[in-house]
């Protein structure tokens, strides 16, 4: 039986288990500065609509990016998206094609519509090639620069812009290896062409330009690449 005169001791609430850690404290940290810029730029979409994508997007790029590493890197990775997207336009205006200026979307990338293109595979691999190649000289640029004058920022400018050209690439989806691809396997095929044997000597030209791009992307990677005990 309990003794009811003896005095009550206060009872103390248990600790928990675990803290917040300073890595979860981080994560959450980056995770509110990611979340953020995308809930302004959803908001300003749906007010103005598709008018600010075309004609302001690549400002919205650089203040979103720059949220994020700072404004330096975040106008520079802007600056190297350009690049890649000038690449496809300016090889679609030479062809004689109707291409539309660039357009951004910030934290996915930009585009260039063709308006009115009818499939070809040489010229659609043309185009889908000078982005990456037009890009990549864009970051060997950076990789020169930061050679010159010894620039950590410039030398990640520069990983990051081989690194971006190199995974557009990928022969998946809608990225610019996807159209590589496809077109090498109609030209490979015979098609796209009157003469069968002109398509394939074509096919044989998209692949080795797109294997030395390739290859030019990794080596400048490798070069670019900055030790992790200076960042």
């Amino acid at each position: 039986m309990a003794d009811r005169n003896r005095p009550l001791e206060p009872v103390t609430a248990p600790e928990p288990d675990t803290l917040p850690t300073e890595h979860d404290r981080t994560r959450r940290s980056l995770l509110a500065r990611l979340v953020a810029p995308l809930v302004v730029l959803i908001g300003v979409v749906v007010k103005f609509g598709a008018f600010v994508l075309k004609f302001f997007g690549i400002f919205l790029a650089v203040g979103g990016y720059a949220l994020i590493w700072g404004w330096k890197f975040g106008l520079g990775v802007v600056l190297l998206i350009l690049a890649h997207e000038l690449g496809h336009y300016l090889e679609a205006k030479r062809l004689g094609l109707d291409p539309q200026l660039p357009v951004f979307i910030p934290f996915l990338g930009a585009y260039v519509a063709l308006r009115n293109m009818r499939f070809d595979p040489w010229v659609n691999a043309r185009v889908s090639l000078a982005g990456p190649v037009v890009g990549g000289i864009a970051a060997a640029g950076c990789l020169a620069a930061a050679v010159s004058v010894d620039s950590d920022l410039m030398r990640a400018l520069a990983y990051a812009g081989f690194m971006l050209n190199l995974i557009n690439l990928v022969p998946i989806a809608f990225l610019d290896g996807a159209h590589v691809l496809r077109s090498w396997r109609v030209l490979r095929a015979g098609g796209g062409r009157v003469n069968p044997s002109d398509a394939r000597r074509l096919a044989a030209i998209v692949a080795v330009v797109s294997l030395l791009t390739i290859a030019g992307l990794v080596l400048g990677m490798l070069a670019a690449h900055v030790p992790q005990d200076r960042l």
